[in-house]
């Protein structure tokens, strides 16, 4: 029942966002009849309207302003450069280069041939709908991406578990580090590539969703564990500091939103420091408290 209020809570979510102009417009009016000049000013904004900076007659295509556009990962906005990108991308160029192009930097080399089983393996699996006979293979190339994701996260996980217990740290220990670590590498670049085409508005949301869609999200392994697998019980959460990092998370996503208004929407290398540094002070006192330092949690590993 508490994996399915998880999964419930979740559509919910998923609704909200799907419906949150029109939801924020009608608590607007419905709330706050006294503040007419800020609904107003609310409604307008929610209409379409042409990017500032540019210009009808540069070409056919005219950018519509979105919520995604919002360009708060620059500093100085060169629409011009950002609308021969954007022009880009309905081309579809055959010019791609191969997987199989020997890098002529020598670390790429080394790197190249270590990863060219994994290449060979998802380029013979994965069809790659940037070529014109695939093009309509997008959804296809997903769903075999998203498989796998999955596949190589749960050999990622089984080595981490190992590993942990091989040198004695406790597999929550090993999750708040070089598993959380590793599985972040994907979003991470998600969000630099989004933010260098101008999407900062999609890079930030991408940060708060997945902590959300990874706390959520739960609910689908521990329903699918005790509804159809082992009916008998609940599964045990092997982690005496999972309420204190839990909320440790909740507060970070708060502050990251309370920062980047405060810094002008916009994210700079001050920052990035900050973030780094209180990600370095979060690690340490979440692995302190896992190993039992401070508070009074006994350490445990998976083996016991």
């Amino acid at each position: 029942y508490e994996s399915a209020s998880l999964l419930l809570i979740y559509g919910c979510y998923i609704l909200v966002l799907c419906f949150d102009i029109k939801i924020n417009q009608y608590l607007m009016k419905k709330f706050s009849p006294c503040c007419t000049c800020f609904t107003k000013a609310m409604e307008e904004n929610a209409e379409q309207q042409p990017l500032v900076g540019w210009r009808e007659e540069s070409g056919p295509l005219i950018r519509q302003q979105s919520r995604t556009d919002s360009g708060i990962f620059q500093d100085e906005l060169d629409y011009s450069q950002l609308s021969k990108s954007m022009h880009g991308l309905d081309e579809i160029s055959e010019d791609h280069p191969s997987v199989f192009t020997v890098p002529e930097a020598d670390m790429k080399r080394i790197l190249w041939v270590l990863s060219l089983p994994i290449i060979t393996l998802l380029y013979l699996t994965i069809p790659d709908c940037r070529r014109q006979f695939w093009r309509n293979w997008f959804m296809v190339t997903f769903l075999i991406s998203a498989a796998w994701i999955s596949a190589i996260t749960y050999v990622l996980v089984w080595m981490i578990t190992i590993a942990g217990e091989t040198l004695g740290i406790p597999e929550s220990v090993m999750g708040l580090t070089l598993l959380a670590a590793g599985t972040s590498v994907p979003d991470t670049v998600a969000s630099v590539l989004v933010a260098r085409k101008g999407n900062g508005d999609m890079a930030m949301s991408n940060i708060v969703g997945s902590n959300v869609f990874d706390m959520l999200c739960l609910g689908i392994p521990w329903f699918i564990k005790t509804a159809f697998i082992n009916t008998s019980g609940p599964i045990e959460v092997n982690s005496g500091g999972l309420t204190y990092t839990a909320i440790s998370l909740i507060c970070s996503v708060v502050f990251i939103f309370l920062a980047v208004h405060l810094n002008g929407w916009k994210i700079d290398k001050k920052l990035g420091a900050i973030c780094l540094v209180l990600y370095l002070v979060f690690t340490i006192l979440s692995i302190l408290y896992e190993l039992g330092i401070i508070g009074n949690n006994p350490t445990r590993v998976c083996g016991n």
